[in-house]
C-alpha cells in the first residue's frame, strides 16, 4: 500500500493531484490517507509524529511524506528504506527519527527526472512518481546518499513540545510515554498534569496526560478540549516533572 503523510490540509487540490499520479502509475495499489494535516511547514514536529505512526504499517508499505517548506530550494530529494518500509520526501529532517530509531536503514538521492518539475509542487511531480515506482517493485530510482544534509543530529530523541492537535482538541507531544519515568507528571501552559490511564478515570473537566494508542504522551481534558482549555498549540513547550 501507499500511505500519505502531508501538511496539505483537508481542502484544496493538492492531495487529489498526488493521488491522480499514484493511480495512473500504480493502478490497483491501495492508497491510505494517514495525515493530511501534519504540522504545517514544520518538518521537526512532523518527524516525531511520523515516527510514531509509521510503525503501524506493514513491511513494504510506501510512505509518501511531504512537509516541505523549502520546496524548490537546496534541500535534497530523497527516499529511504527503514525496517522494511519505504519513505519518500524532502531531505529536511522529516525522516530523522525514522532513521535514528530503525534497526536497519539505507537512503538514496532521487536521480529520476520527470518531464515537468514545477518549482513548488515536488509532491506531485517528483515524490508521487517515485512512490509509485517503489510500490510497483521497480528498482530504486536513485544513488546512495553520501552526505548528511538530510540529517538533524541536534534534534533530541524525544521532543518536549506539542507536535499535533487532533480533532477532539487533544494535544500530542513528541515524547514517547515509555521513555518517561514512572509516576512522571508533565507541565504545560502553567499546569501540572498527572498521568491517567484513560479519560473516564477522571471527572469531567479534569486535565491530564496519558499514553495514547500510538505510544506518545498526550495531553487531554475529559469531555473538554486541551487546546482550548489549556491554550495549547503546536510548538507549546512541555516539561517533565519526575
Amino acid at each position: 500500500m501507499i500511505a500519505l503523510f502531508t501538511d496539505f490540509g483537508l481542502h484544496g487540490p493538492y492531495t487529489g493531484q498526488m493521488k491522480a499520479v499514484l493511480h495512473q502509475m500504480a493502478p490497483g495499489i491501495p492508497i491510505i490517507d494517514l495525515f493530511a494535516d501534519a504540522p504545517v511547514g514544520n518538518p521537526k514536529a512532523s518527524a516525531y509524529l511520523l515516527a510514531a505512526y509509521a510503525a503501524w504499517f506493514p513491511m513494504r508499505t510506501v510512505l509518501l511524506c511531504v512537509v516541505d517548506p523549502g520546496v524548490g530550494g537546496k534541500r535534497p530529494s530523497i527516499f529511504l528504506k527503514a525496517d522494511g518500509r519505504w519513505y519518500i520526501g524532502p531531505g529536511n529532517g522529516l525522516f530523522e527519527l525514522i532513521q535514528r530509531r530503525a534497526r536497519e536503514t539505507r537512503s538514496w538521492d532521487i536521480d529520476w527526472k520527470p518531464k515537468h518539475l514545477s518549482a513548488s509542487f515536488h509532491g506531485r511531480d517528483l515524490f508521487a512518481p517515485v512512490a509509485a515506482m517503489l510500490a510497483r517493485g521497480d528498482p530504486p530510482p536513485g544513488q546512495p546518499r553520501h552526505d548528511g544534509a538530510d540529517r538533524r543530529a541536534d534534534w533530541p530523541d524525544d521532543l518536549c513540545e506539542i507536535v499535533y492537535v487532533d480533532h477532539y482538541g487533544n494535544a500530542m507531544t513528541g515524547l514517547r510515554a515509555a521513555m518517561l519515568p514512572p509516576g512522571a507528571r508533565l507541565t504545560a501552559a502553567g499546569r501540572v498534569l498527572d498521568r491517567a490511564r484513560t479519560f473516564s478515570d477522571l471527572p469531567p473537566g479534569a486535565a491530564f496526560w496519558y499514553e495514547n494508542s500510538n505510544g506518545l504522551a498526550e495531553i487531554a481534558v475529559n469531555q473538554g478540549r486541551a487546546d482550548r482549555d489549556l491554550g495549547l498549540v503546536i510548538g507549546s513547550p512541555v516539561e517533565i516533572v519526575a
